[in-house]
């Protein structure tokens, strides 16, 4: 008897719980809110990306293509993978 109550009652929680956030989440006000702050967000990220500065570019011959060929033809690498092991 005392453990239904006890299971009546936390299902009322439950439903009690979820009925009030889905009420707030749906309400004019946040809903408003919520557009207010995106309005807001996009003045900021337009107002904040119009003060960046221009970088000029110093990136010519950074990289450099090396193909590796040139210095080990005929020398190869030993292999140590099992050696890993002992």
């Amino acid at each position: 008897m005392f453990s239904n109550i006890v299971k009546l009652l936390a299902f009322i929680i439950f439903l009690l719980f979820f009925t009030l956030v889905f009420n707030y989440y749906f309400s004019e006000k946040n809903l408003n809110r919520v557009i207010n702050q995106r309005e807001n967000i996009q003045t900021k990220m337009i107002k904040n990306t119009s003060d960046l500065p221009i970088l000029r570019n110093n990136t010519k011959d950074v990289i450099e293509f090396n193909s590796g060929f040139k210095n080990n033809d005929n020398e190869r690498l030993k292999r140590s993978f099992w050696e890993l092991f002992k």
